[in-house]
C-alpha cells in the first residue's frame, strides 16, 4: 500500500439500459429472480474525489437533472460505498466526493449505482489501495444490484437480482437516444405493480417464469453488431407495469417509434425511454425530431466501459 496521496482524482462512469429484462416471480425474500442483458451508454456521472478528514459528498448536475431530491448522507450509495472500502482495506481515511450527475435521477439507468462504483474506484486511487477489481466487484456486490455492472461496463448478463454477471460480446456501436422525465419512478413500487398486474391478468398472461433466461436472439443481435436484429428482441418485463403506472409515457414512445425509431423501451424501471436507431445519423435525426416536439432527448452510444478514471 503506498503512502502517496493524489491531489485529486476524477472518476467516471456510465448509465445504463437493460436491451432485455425478463423477471421471475417474486420470492419468499421480496425480491425477484432476473434475467438481464445490459449496455453501458455514454451518458455518465463524473466524481472528483479529494483528501479530506471523513466521507463526504456534494452533488451538482451536468445537463437536464433534476438533483433536488439527492441525499448527500449515508442514504446515498456513493457514501456508503467509500465508508465500506475503508471497513474492508481497513484504513482510516476520508474523502470529499464531488459528484456531477448527467444521468437521470430515478431514472432506470442505475445512476446512483454509477455514483457508487465512481466512488469505489476514486476512493482506491485516492488512498493508494489498488485493490484487485475482483474485490471490488465483490464489495459493489453487497452494496446493490446494479453496481457490478456499472464497475463493468461494456455489454453484460446479468442473473439472480440481476448481480450475477458475465460479459456477452457485443460488436459495433449500437446508437440510442434517450429521452429523460421531471418526475422519477420508485423501482419497489414499478415491481409491486408488476406483481399486481400479474394477478389481475394471470388467467390470460399465465404464471411468471420460474426461472428467467435471456433470449439466445439478443445475444446474437448484440455478437452481430445488428441494431435491426436487436430492436426485433427488445423486452422489458416491467415496462406494462411502468405504463400503467405512467400513461403520459406510452404517448412519448409512441412518438419516438412514428419518428424513425427502430423500437422504443422503458429502461429499467422508468421512467427513461430509450429509443434504438439504425445508426449514428438515424439517432441524430431523431434526437433533433423529438427536441423539436419540446422533449429532452439526448444522443447515446454503447458500449462504453465502466467505472474508471481519467
Amino acid at each position: 500500500m503506498t503512502t502517496h496521496t493524489p491531489a485529486s482524482v476524477r472518476v467516471r462512469a456510465p448509465g445504463k439500459i437493460n436491451v432485455f429484462l425478463e423477471v421471475g416471480d417474486v420470492q419468499d425474500d421480496g425480491y425477484h429472480e432476473l434475467a438481464t442483458a445490459f449496455q453501458a451508454v455514454s451518458l455518465y456521472e463524473e466524481m472528483t474525489a479529494t483528501p479530506a478528514d471523513d466521507i463526504s459528498l456534494e452533488v451538482s448536475s451536468r445537463g437536464p437533472v433534476d438533483i433536488d431530491g439527492v441525499p448527500t448522507d449515508d442514504r446515498n450509495l456513493a457514501i456508503r460505498a467509500a465508508r465500506l472500502l475503508a471497513q474492508t482495506a481497513g484504513v482510516d481515511r476520508g474523502a470529499h466526493l464531488l459528484i456531477r450527475k448527467a444521468v437521470p435521477v430515478a431514472g432506470g439507468m442505475g445512476g446512483g449505482s454509477a455514483d457508487a462504483a465512481a466512488a469505489l474506484v476514486a476512493c482506491d486511487a485516492l488512498w493508494g489501495l489498488g485493490m484487485p477489481m475482483s474485490e471490488l466487484s465483490r464489495m459493489a456486490a453487497r452494496l446493490g444490484a446494479d453496481v457490478p455492472f456499472a464497475l463493468m461496463g461494456g455489454t453484460a448478463v446479468g442473473t439472480g437480482r440481476g448481480d450475477e454477471l458475465s460479459p456477452a460480446l457485443a460488436r459495433g456501436r449500437f446508437d440510442w437516444v434517450l429521452v429523460p422525465n421531471d418526475v422519477g419512478m420508485s423501482t419497489p413500487v414499478v415491481y409491486g405493480e408488476l406483481d399486481a398486474h400479474r394477478e389481475r391478468h394471470a388467467v390470460d398472461i399465465g404464471p411468471a417464469p420460474r426461472v428467467p433466461a435471456v433470449d439466445p436472439d439478443v445475444l446474437h443481435a448484440l455478437r452481430q453488431g445488428d441494431a435491426k436484429m436487436l430492436a426485433a428482441t427488445l423486452r422489458n418485463d416491467l415496462q406494462a407495469a411502468a405504463l400503467h403506472l405512467r400513461p403520459d409515457l406510452a404517448r412519448v414512445l409512441e412518438r419516438g417509434e412514428s419518428s424513425g425509431a427502430l423500437a422504443g423501451l422503458v429502461s429499467g424501471s422508468g421512467p427513461t425511454l430509450a429509443f434504438l436507431a439504425t445508426d449514428e445519423a438515424s439517432a441524430i435525426d431523431l434526437q433533433v425530431t423529438l427536441s423539436a416536439a419540446g422533449l429532452v432527448a439526448l444522443h447515446v452510444h454503447g458500449p462504453v466501459p465502466g467505472a474508471r478514471v481519467v
